[in-house]
């Protein structure tokens, strides 16, 4: 146990002894409270268990759908920079490219305002279709110059298809694919991954502004396939480095805010020092019931910890994993609603760095 916890221990066992005493000398022999009963979630006593109780909650289906509309049966729509090829039966003069021509670079080119020039039609607009609803609508523009045209529109190059990898890839950046890919392909083009120095607990995968509740931990550490989502177009995958893992402790406590790992390790007694906790107003029945949530992808795990069984030796240290969010209540036999009720504006003004767990459950639908 390091200095700071010694400190913790001789600041609260002088503080104990002096209440004891006094409490002695004023109520002589009136009896001892009886032990509350135990909260919803509560697990069974473990000697050594600091863990009061632990109860977990999962994003439900409309949740996840409202944050990202990706359908892996989709089919594909043309963007910028696109090369399509054009096939008209019984035209060749119209085809694109020409038969032994390479002026075009393979096929006509979709400019950054969705146009594409073709012969005798001009500038026709096909950006944001699938290559059937190009094929159609090229299809009609012909049939002003062409009884019942039989057109085939193809796709040559996927190049305004792309994925931002950026972090702690071998080979990160800007990747362009033939076709849309799943997460582990894409993290293929990245080459590979640090994972000694990789933090996978924060790594996240953003559609636009938004964070996907996507488990990076357990795709590439325990092998979870349920994780290996369908990517749109535009994704990045960021992996941040394990130099910048920290929890975040809230509540009672002098300076709230990140606190760092040090060589990929936090506990919560040094989390708690660390964060500038008032010893001088500390009871303990708030160190008795920390709460603490943490997240993985779509679930979230809500855990009440006694710090003071750690601090009096009657239970191991509690390891924090990065992403962890920390509170220290202001009294004894605080709620989860009221926690969150006293957590959330505050998390709301980090939450681009947070997990995405509690932005999607509680931030997005504004439940505080």
């Amino acid at each position: 146990m390091g200095a700071a916890n010694i400190g913790l221990r001789r600041v609260f066992a002088v503080k104990f002894w002096l209440a004891a005493g006094l409490s002695l000398a004023v109520s002589g022999c009136d009896p001892v409270p009886k032990t509350p009963a135990a909260p919803p979630g509560a697990i069974p006593y473990v000697a050594g268990n600091a863990v009061l109780s632990s109860q977990t909650e999962t994003l439900t289906p409309d949740q996840l759908r409202e944050i990202s509309d990706v359908n892996p049966d989709a089919a594909y729509r043309l963007g910028p920079d696109d090369l399509i090829s054009l096939t008209v039966y019984l035209h060749p003069e119209l085809s694109v490219p020409q038969a032994g021509s390479s002026s075009t670079g393979g096929g006509a080119l979709i400019t950054s305002d969705g146009t594409v020039e073709l012969p005798l039609i001009g500038s026709i607009k096909l950006g944001g279709l699938t290559l059937k609803e190009a094929q159609q609508r090229v299809a009609a523009a012909f049939s002003q110059y062409i009884e019942d045209p039989k057109v085939a529109v193809e796709l040559v190059q996927a190049q305004s298809l792309k994925y931002y990898l950026l972090g702690s890839f071998s080979s990160p950046g800007i990747k362009y694919p033939v076709h849309e890919l799943n997460l582990l392909e894409a993290l293929a083009l990245g080459g590979s991954v640090d994972l000694a120095n990789a933090d996978l607990y924060q790594a996240y995968v953003a559609q636009g502004s938004v964070k996907l509740p996507v488990d990076l931990h357990a795709l590439l550490v325990d092998g979870d396939l349920s994780q290996n989502i369908t990517l749109a177009p535009g994704d990045a995958i960021v992996i941040p480095s394990s130099a910048t893992e920290a929890a975040f402790v809230f509540g009672s406590v002098g300076k709230p805010g990140a606190v760092p790992f040090t060589s990929g390790q936090l506990s919560l007694l040094q989390a708690l020092a660390e964060s500038g906790m008032d010893l001088t107003n500390l009871t303990d029945a708030r160190l008795a019931r920390i709460h603490i949530i943490r997240s993985h992808g779509a679930t979230g795990e809500f855990l009440i910890v006694d710090a003071r069984m750690i601090l009096d030796g009657k239970a191991t240290s509690f390891a924090l994993e990065p992403g962890d969010i920390v509170f220290v209540p202001a009294s004894a036999f605080a709620t989860w609603n009221e926690a969150l009720s006293e957590l959330l504006p505050s998390l709301s003004t980090i939450s681009g760095i947070l997990n995405p767990f509690v932005s999607i459950a509680y931030l997005r639908q504004n439940k505080f």
